[in-house]
């Protein structure tokens, strides 16, 4: 059987649209879909763990990668660099495996430029109401900040044209399955599975 080239899934979404909890809860249903563990330069909040949730480093070490080109994608956030190994993302893509990237719509323009075929996928929140509610709802935010990220979340839905596929959080349950759909339809497109099911196909083209 041929090794088929892994697709690239990135998923991109508003603060407090539920990204987090989608990815996990995917990752958790599709096991043969792989995370990007992203560089920070940010502090590990209560429970993180280095090299699961982030790898965490210095900004003069993150710094000195950006020179280096080690990154597919970077951006600064709130003061914090944030970025993808370039190396890790191709070597797995080569061998066979689909990587998903959970990321900001920066690094998902970064990774288009290199990767046009990646599979953009865009988590709505059902409404900005419901929004300002969940953000406000975290108790951990000041009113200035949520303001901020509302006003952010309308400049990033203005994006929405550039994703492949739009994914609505209203029911969590629903999303989900909305979520895994995309991904195992792309994983069903015919060129993939021609690639991996080559020596399959070759013998039922045979026996006929």
């Amino acid at each position: 059987m041929s090794v088929s080239t892994g697709n690239i899934f990135i998923v991109v979404a508003p603060s407090g649209a539920g990204k987090t909890s989608l990815v996990a809860a995917l990752l958790k249903a599709a096991t043969d879909v792989e995370l990007s563990v992203s560089f920070t330069t940010r502090a590990p909040r209560a429970g993180e763990v280095d090299g699961q949730h982030y790898h965490f480093v210095s900004r003069e070490a993150f710094e000195g990668m950006i020179a280096a080109g080690d990154f597919l994608e970077y951006a600064e956030v709130y003061g914090n660099y944030y970025g993808t190994s370039a190396r890790w993302i191709r070597s797995r893509i080569a061998a066979g495996h689909d990587i998903l990237l959970e990321i900001d719509w920066q690094g998902a323009r970064q990774v288009r430029k290199v990767f046009p075929e990646a599979i953009g996928i865009f988590i709505l929140p059902p409404s900005l109401e419901v929004l300002a509610s969940r953000l406000r709802g975290r108790g951990t935010d000041s009113t200035e900040v949520v303001d901020r990220r509302l006003a952010e979340a309308r400049a990033e839905i203005a994006l929405l044209g550039e994703y492949d596929y739009a994914v609505v959080n209203d029911e969590f349950e629903l999303a989900c399955t909305d979520l895994l759909s995309v991904v195992r339809a792309v994983q069903l497109r015919t060129p993939r599975q021609c690639q991996r099911l080559a020596s399959v196909l070759t013998q039922m083209q045979a026996a006929s």
